[in-house]
């Protein structure tokens, strides 16, 4: 299987299921010497982790992460950081029904279409169990990134169609974590977990989106052709499950507008050049241009419903499907960490890189 890495200069290779034995990863390029809070790893694992609150999966995982390389004394060592995260609480058998019959907007018949064999529990590899290797990594990547004055905030920003006000924050992770829902402002949030349980007890879901800011990125990171910088923040957030949309700065909105209310006209700070507007989402040309990079992610209502669906099974054959087991009726406010983690993945990548042609 193909795509199990990300990353050039920073790279993650993860490797698991969701009702195997373990997830895990191997961080490859982790530059030397930078501590690294094992702590702040372990936290946002459980801003991950299933079964934190009514408004997730009940699956109950502890989602300890063990180091087994590449630190020592609290710091990077500059070799592969190799790390486990056990998987404890499977029911396997809460799939039985479904290892003959494909699952509506899953990857069910995708999967078995291209390899002629699949993982039917919980859906394998094609979990959004895997992510837990992007947390750990995308932590490792984020805590090196703080050290350089970089700092990452995601929050929900819309679920259905609820949407909240001053989506462009900032925000802290403290505003945004007050809320079970992950949103920063108090009416809205409290309109979105309403809305979450009234379609959980429907046995039903939602969607959302996620918006991300990233303040301390200086003009100069990213390529100018094939891997843009907002190029590969969109593979990132593409990457993710359920996701079905990205959109940087003004986004799908400036098709709306004219290019002279568009453009970011450049002024000069105390601080240096910067622009009065950022329409730009803080990425033009595919380079960085030293204001805060803003994006949205779209996700997709969660596709593992309990209501009665009609599919068909591997033979073609006509089925009635009710899908059992734990799932969640809205996976924005757990994807939250996900989104933050992958956006760092990119930056330290991209940090790596202008550092490999521009030390100074």
């Amino acid at each position: 299987m193909g795509g199990n890495s990300f990353g050039k200069f920073f790279c993650l290779t993860s490797f698991g299921e969701s009702h195997g034995l373990a997830i895990g990863g191997i961080i490859d390029g982790c530059p030397p010497g930078f501590e690294i809070n094992l702590e702040k790893v372990q936290h946002q694992l459980s801003r991950r982790r299933p079964g934190q609150s009514t408004l997730s999966t009940q699956r109950n995982e502890e989602d300890q992460v063990e180091f087994l390389s590449g630190l020592f004394e609290g710091k990077s060592t500059g070799t592969p950081i190799g790390f486990l995260i056990r998987n404890k609480d499977q029911k396997s058998g809460d799939y039985d029904a479904l290892k003959n019959v494909y699952r509506p907007s899953h990857a069910d018949y995708t999967y078995a279409s291209k390899y002629g064999i699949r993982d039917h529990r919980g859906g394998g590899r094609s979990s959004a169990r895997e992510t837990i290797a992007r947390v750990v990594a995308g932590t490792v990547a984020e805590e090196i990134l703080k050290q350089i004055n970089v700092n990452i905030v995601a929050w929900v920003s819309r679920v259905g169609n609820i949407e909240m006000k001053n989506s462009q924050g900032p925000f802290t992770r403290q505003e945004v974590d007050q809320h079970l829902v992950r949103c920063p402002d108090f009416v809205s949030a409290q309109l979105m977990e309403k809305a979450i349980e009234s379609v959980r007890d429907e046995g039903d879901s939602l969607g959302g989106i996620i918006t991300c800011r990233i303040d301390g990125v200086p003009a100069g990171w990213g390529e100018p052709v094939f891997d843009k910088l907002h190029a590969d923040l969109g593979k990132a957030m593409l990457s993710i499950n359920a996701v079905k949309g990205f959109s940087i700065g003004s986004g799908f909105e400036a098709v709306s507008m004219k290019g002279s209310e568009h453009n970011d006209e450049f002024i000069t700070t105390d601080s240096g050049i910067a622009t009065k507007t950022n329409h730009s989402g803080g990425i033009q040309g595919g380079i960085s241009n030293g204001q805060p990079i803003w994006f949205q992610v779209a996700f997709k209502p969660v596709a593992s419903i309990a209501q009665v669906q009609e599919t068909v099974d591997k033979d073609g054959n006509a089925k009635s499907l009710q899908i059992n087991g734990r799932h969640d009726p809205c996976v924005v406010p757990r994807a939250v960490p996900i989104v933050e983690s992958m956006a760092a993945l990119v930056l330290i990548d991209h940090w790596l890189r202008t550092k490999a042609i521009n030390p100074a």
